[in-house]
């Protein structure tokens, strides 16, 4: 006796956070209009999605081909960049089109702020204040926050990293904005739990978008036999969220697209959850799902 027809659902709640449809937007509608456009870095952590633009003109440079450009169009993409970015375009006659997101400008404005406040404080006025960023190092977001410190500021990924860090003078704690609640609040505790002297401030700057949608995605997780969690290799944020799905279900498989959908570890499932990180187009997804229905058609007719 053939068993049912697995059930397949996309979670509702994945797929691109608003920073990265504002960005997209941007790039179709000036793509729309010219049909060439420069983007800093890949517009989005997805290499379908910066495939299916570059075919619509979008053209991705680096820094060092960015440097190298003249009278041209540049997207700034959602992640943001450092001063030295806009001073490259403002000497080169570039023309900005910034897609930074409203979370990562308001908080590169809170760190550039606390910058100009470091020449030491009322508590500690002999040592300069410390400006932390929770956050991975080398990350396109975390590099446009350490700009805004002209480099100062100390990037710390875990609890090890504050080893080598003078946790008695004065410090100021941020995080990068898709990073887990979690991992900040376990970073706050240590620093209390280490401090001798000196103030410490920390400021959740986490995207509340991007957080909230753990509890939703482990809720999703729980409620399917296999998750399939759609992701591109460079998201920061993707491995966060399989992570916490992989933590709830075991039977979570990470994916790049539907070409790296395993047959067998779907073959026994009655429930399947296909879900993704902001970085996650809504198409890829329901690509996943259209193999997945066409690997149940072919297993019924074996």
């Amino acid at each position: 006796m053939k068993r049912p027809v697995a059930k397949i659902e996309i979670d509702s709640g994945s797929g691109f956070c608003f920073g990265v449809t504002t960005a997209i937007r941007k790039a179709e509608a000036e793509l729309e209009r010219t049909g060439v456009l420069y983007c800093l870095g890949d517009i989005v952590h997805n290499a379908g999605e910066v495939e299916r633009l570059r075919k619509k003109g979008l053209i991705t440079v680096d820094h060092n081909e960015f440097a190298k450009l003249h009278n041209v169009k540049v997207l700034l993409r959602a992640h943001g960049e450092p001063p030295s970015t806009y001073e490259t375009a403002r000497r080169n006659n570039i023309e900005i089109i910034d897609a930074t997101c409203p979370v990562v400008l308001q908080l590169q404005k809170r760190i550039k702020d606390a910058y100009s406040k470091t020449e030491g404080s009322s508590e500690n006025p002999d040592n300069g204040r410390i400006i932390l960023i929770y956050g991975k190092p080398g990350h396109a977001e975390v590099n446009g926050l350490v700009g805004q410190t002209e480099g100062s500021a100390v990037v710390i990924q875990d609890r090890s990293d504050l080893d080598n860090i003078d946790l008695d003078k004065d410090i100021w704690l941020y995080s990068q904005t898709t990073k887990s609640i979690e991992g900040f609040q376990e970073i706050v505790s240590e620093i209390r739990s280490r401090k001798r002297k000196g103030s410490f401030q920390w400021f959740d700057t986490i995207c509340r978008q991007v957080a909230n949608r753990m509890p939703q995605m482990r809720e999703f997780a729980a409620n399917h036999d296999v998750i399939l969690f759609v992701s591109g290799a460079k998201s920061s944020n993707g491995k966060v969220l399989y992570a916490q799905c992989k933590e709830i279900n075991p039977k979570t498989y990470l994916i790049t697209d539907e070409t790296e959908l395993d047959p067998s570890c779907i073959e026994d499932a009655e429930s399947i959850g296909i879900c993704g990180a902001t970085s996650t187009p809504r198409w890829l997804m329901q690509k996943v799902a259209e193999a997945c229905s066409k690997s149940e058609e072919n297993e019924t007719e074996d």
